[in-house]
């Protein structure tokens, strides 16, 4: 049996250093991973640039020499998803960047300003010998500014960006006026620390305890607590390839395997359902088959391909927060989880919000808690809106730690 996987990306980057657009680059790359499979093992070869697909088979088929046992059956099926809206042309890009650029330096001169505006445009295609034909397109413009003020003595005081599929520069400016427009205003920090931020960036160690092979080994916080109730009762995580801000993920995972819906859940209200796996994982510890490969160019498929969400609330930010104040962590760094879920992360700016304004800057603090505290007792909720980031914002309560 044959198989490929096609990967194109098209990448076009408009630099901008100190308040000036400073560079123009555009990337156009073509990759392969052709796979032959016999006698339960798969041949790879990885191809950068053009190759006839004989040749690159031909190819593979001579790597079957190493050994790589994958005794599955490869997956049938046929679908093309294409969630472009609009794409730049470069011309249209550079224009769109100096404009932008003009107009939020020309309202906060006294800030310097760093980024970059990038399209991406990627391709990802997969196709065998028993039928599967997928393909998924998307492109995506985003728009970041890393911001100093001139009176600062950092190298940085904080960054923000923001990705849309048909790039409105309104938004841009509107992010910009709250980013910028409130950093000279001095506020102190609340009585109860409510943290709103996107969750991406606390969904490490959960996603990882979620591996069902570190569940089986007994290495994973989650080990043994299948059917349990671990989480907050509204508590719910997907894996969802569906929603409109999973932006250039292909809905296939890299052994060609679909979920009904694009989605699977594996927290619901709560109670931990699965943990993901592969078909070399599924098989080794005879756990639920998830469809969550990556594709590795050069070898088989490897177990942790997740994209998972938080379910939203169907209240807005501000209504979750029922009048109190949240804290928007900006500039971050150096802080993580322990092996027992406790959770540190030390605050170099942020902003005081009603949940979508921001009402000035605080001083540095200290965040602590645990992974679960944050998504059980102290989780409130994922807005039904996107405020602040023009994407979803997750709030907790949290403590104040030692600077």
């Amino acid at each position: 049996m044959r198989e490929k996987y096609t990967l194109h990306t098209i990448i076009s980057s408009v630099g901008i250093e100190e308040n000036r657009i400073d560079s123009f680059n555009k990337q156009n790359e073509l990759r392969f991973s052709f796979r032959v499979q016999e006698e339960g093992y798969l041949g790879v070869h990885f191809q950068t640039g053009e190759m006839g697909d004989e040749e690159g088979y031909a190819r593979a088929r001579e790597n079957l020499a190493l050994k790589r046992p994958y005794p599955f059956t490869l997956e049938t099926g046929r679908r093309s998803r294409d969630k472009t809206e609009r794409v730049l042309t470069d011309r249209q890009l550079l224009e769109m960047a100096g404009e932008a650029l003009e107009h939020v330096h020309s309202r906060y001169p006294e800030f310097t300003l760093n980024g970059s505006f990038v399209q991406a445009i990627i391709f990802s295609g997969q196709e065998n010998d028993r039928g599967l034909d997928y393909s998924n397109r998307d492109c995506t413009a985003d728009f970041g500014f890393s911001f100093k003020h001139r009176d600062s003595r950092e190298l940085s005081d904080g960054w923000f960006s923001i990705g849309q599929r048909d790039f409105d520069p309104q938004k841009l400016y509107a992010m910009a006026d709250n980013y910028l427009g409130s950093f000279e205003i001095k506020r102190e920090l609340p009585d109860e620390i409510i943290v709103q931020m996107p969750y991406y960036d606390l969904l490490g160690l959960l996603a990882g305890s979620l591996n069902a092979e570190n569940m089986c080994l007994g290495t994973s916080l989650l080990s043994g607590r299948i059917g349990e109730k671990v989480f907050a009762d509204d508590f719910s995580l997907a894996h969802d390839v569906s929603d409109e801000e999973c932006w250039n993920t292909p809905f296939f995972d890299g052994e060609g395997v679909t979920q009904e819906g694009d989605r699977l859940p594996y927290i619901e209200n709560g109670v931990v359902l699965r943990g993901y796996a592969d078909k070399r994982t599924a098989a080794k510890y005879g756990v639920e088959h998830t469809g969550s490969a990556y594709r590795t160019y050069s070898d088989i498929p490897s177990n942790g391909n997740v994209n998972l969400r938080i379910q939203r609330s169907s209240k807005t930010i501000r209504e979750l927060l029922g009048g109190r104040l949240s804290v928007v962590p900006v500039r971050y760094s150096g802080g993580g989880f322990n092996e027992k879920g406790d959770w540190v992360m030390p605050v170099q700016l942020a902003y005081l919000c009603d949940g979508e304004r921001f009402l000035g800057r605080l001083p540095e603090f200290v965040l602590v808690s645990n992974m679960f505290d944050m998504f059980g007792k102290d989780f409130i909720g994922v807005g039904s809106d996107n405020p602040v980031f023009n994407d979803k914002s997750v709030l907790a309560r949290m403590d104040l730690g030692k600077i």
